[in-house]
């Protein structure tokens, strides 16, 4: 899908609510192509290792957001069938492969979208139980993206953990791009 195509996807499925768009840009825009781009670093041995049992892979915390966002925005919000088996998120030793990970979330947080993008002011104040809790639209929306971020992070400094890489998602405000052959000043 070329630039343009992704453009007028997106205002299609771009809320005219500015809080709930905030929430469709930080998952689709924003955290999805940093996980998407950490799994493209990553070989698969790297996506399913865990530094000891009480911590998760990279592949885990994929299948775990799926399951997050599909459960909360789109069964939950959205009203399709909740099928969810969160345990199975994490028990997943892998390795299912990079292309079916990144399909899995990319699709799901896609879904989601479009669910956020039709919700209208009343569905948004409705509350509904979403895993046994009982919220509002718009806390079920702010809890999927800052969920998101949290396991975002995880993932992102995993990738840099595991490849010594600086992944270049972050530059601060009044810092120059690197240049052919020059170096951000260090601070």
């Amino acid at each position: 899908m070329d630039r343009g195509s992704k453009r007028a996807m997106a205002a299609k499925t771009r809320s005219p609510n500015p809080l709930i768009a905030k929430a469709q840009h930080v998952l689709a825009r924003v955290y999805l192509p940093r996980i998407e781009s950490c799994l493209a670093e990553l070989s698969p041995a790297q996506i399913w290792w865990r530094p000891n049992e009480a911590c998760n892979s990279v592949g885990n915390l994929v299948l775990h957001l799926t399951g997050n966002v599909r459960q909360w925005i789109v069964s939950g919000l959205g009203g399709a069938r909740d099928n969810r088996r969160r345990e199975r998120e994490f028990s997943e030793r892998g390795p299912l492969p990079r292309r079916e990970l990144a399909g899995r979330i990319g699709r799901t947080v896609e879904q989601a979208c479009r669910v956020l993008a039709r919700l209208t002011t009343e569905d948004l104040n409705r509350v509904r139980t979403i895993q046994k809790f009982q919220v509002n639209g718009l806390e079920a929306a702010f809890h999927v993206a800052e969920h998101f971020s949290h396991h975002a992070g995880q993932i992102i400094l995993m990738t840099k953990m595991l490849t010594g890489k600086d992944l270049k998602f972050t530059r601060l405000p009044g810092v120059a791009k690197e240049k052919k052959g020059r170096k951000l000043p260090a601070l």
